[in-house]
């Protein structure tokens, strides 16, 4: 539990004692975005280095070799809140991520993810979803990486399983052009959800798969692409199952 006090509390602190550098990098970034959104970048992965830090997770990474120096689609299991810190610290660019639309109610919380290029996903209302994936696909062209979790939710089922993925997140890579990098993690519910409100010290697994180039694969897998990709990542779950 006492993990639990010192995650909010810094995160609340991080927030709140944070507003003037959010505005000073606001600022910067009317003078020279590209320094400013770096910036911004570099501070919230301290901010979540710090966190997972204060959780005693332990992470061993794989294949983080196999993500190209340009812009691509990443897209990974969900199990966790932590999912998030985990490969937000670890973006060597620039990186958005797709969330849902319920995180615009958090004031503060969701001015530092529009200003990290984050974009809210209405489930239920298709020419919103349409018009976030369109968003998505522009901030690729732009040389802005996304990563998003395609099952729609955090799968709070068997750690080996995935949730269906919902197909129309992998348009931003055929629309786009971009290297979709499949993302797999383990162990990660294991650090709070499947124990709330504690958090518990956790050695968790992530690894970045080979990137794929939908415009490379046969038609048919163009067809299934979801199935594809998703069936990558239960295959490297279930492989890295052993190592945690």
């Amino acid at each position: 539990m006492i993990r639990f006090i010192f995650v909010a509390l810094f995160l609340f602190l991080y927030l709140i004692l944070g507003i003037p550098v959010y505005l000073i990098l606001r600022l910067i970034c009317k003078i020279n975005k590209k320094a400013g959104d770096y910036a911004s970048l570099r501070l919230v992965q301290w901010a979540f280095r710090v966190i997972l830090k204060i959780s005693g997770t332990e992470i061993t990474v794989l294949g983080e070799e196999n993500v190209p120096d340009e812009a691509v689609l990443f897209v990974g299991n969900h199990r966790s809140y932590f999912d998030i810190l985990l490969t937000y610290s670890r973006c060597k660019h620039l990186t958005g991520y797709v969330a849902k639309k319920e995180m615009l109610k958090y004031p503060l919380l969701r001015d530092w993810m529009k200003a990290l290029y984050c974009l809210f996903l209405d489930r239920d209302n298709v020419r919103e979803g349409l018009k976030t994936i369109l968003q998505a696909i522009d901030y690729v062209k732009e040389g802005i990486s996304i990563c998003i979790f395609p099952e729609g939710t955090r799968n709070t089922g068997d750690e080996l399983s995935l949730l269906p993925f919902k197909g129309g997140a992998l348009k931003i890579a055929e629309k786009s052009g971009c290297a979709i990098i499949p993302l797999s993690l383990n162990n990660t519910i294991e650090i709070f959800e499947a124990h709330l409100p504690r958090i518990k010290k956790t050695h968790v697994i992530i690894e970045y798969g080979a990137p794929i180039y939908p415009k490379d694969l046969d038609r048919e897998t163009r067809k299934h692409l979801d199935t594809y990709v998703s069936d990558i990542i239960r295959e490297t779950i279930r492989k890295n199952a052993a190592l945690v």
